[in-house]
């Protein structure tokens, strides 16, 4: 069993390229987010566990997220592998992830910080019927959204210097994690300001080495 590693700053089109990489290889996404909504609400005794956590405002702490994945890469559809979506964010995750599952690709789909701020800080959606729009890219068409009716809705953190704080926070947890993986051979640097096929080609070509 092989399992794939991919991360990216905010903004980064990692959801686009997960959903790809799901069709292509077969392997399920796992997102530590995913997998705590499901065990609390399944009331297993990790999700109880965690729910603990949770419910006092603090981090779960990574023994329990690990033990989540641990039952994760059992279940039928992962026995294969399974990509991991945003995880780990830390060497020592990594280090015990290394214990539980083999990784044998990490993708890194990397943009440049200003083309993230231009890409989420453009970005809107209809209050109506939640199609997402561009400033820029993907702008209103002028004949209106297809429900009909327009009312313009941002969120709150899509501003540039709630952007800038969350990319440095991403720069400074994932540096060290890239060069760990780099050191053993796994890691691929995807550039990610270009066309979206292009990525999926890149990403793709990267998978099959």
């Amino acid at each position: 069993m092989s399992s794939i590693v991919l991360f990216g700053p905010p903004g980064a089109g990692k959801g686009t390229q997960a959903e790809r990489i799901t069709i292509s290889t077969g392997l399920p996404q796992v997102s530590t987010g995913d997998m705590l909504r499901a065990a609390v609400k399944q009331k297993t005794p990790t999700g109880l566990e965690a729910k603990g956590y949770m419910d006092a405002g603090l981090l779960v702490p990574d023994s329990i997220i690990i033990d989540l994945i641990r039952e994760r890469i059992l279940l039928p559809d992962a026995k294969n592998g399974v990509m991991f979506d945003g995880f780990p964010r830390t060497i020592p995750q990594a280090e015990a992830l290394s214990e539980i599952t083999n990784v044998s690709h990490v993708i890194a789909i990397e943009v440049p910080d200003e083309r993230i701020v231009d890409r989420i800080c453009g970005r809107y959606s209809c209050g109506d019927c939640g199609l997402v729009f561009h400033e820029i890219f993907n702008p209103v068409p002028t004949s209106g959204c297809e429900c009909g009716t327009f009312t313009e809705k941002r969120r709150a953190d899509d501003n540039k210097e709630t952007v800038q704080s969350r990319l440095a926070a991403y720069h400074e947890q994932t540096s060290p994690l890239a060069e760990w993986y780099e050191s053993r051979g796994i890691f691929h640097r995807i550039d990610g300001d270009r066309e979206i096929n292009s990525i999926s080609e890149d990403i793709l070509l990267a998978l099959a080495k």
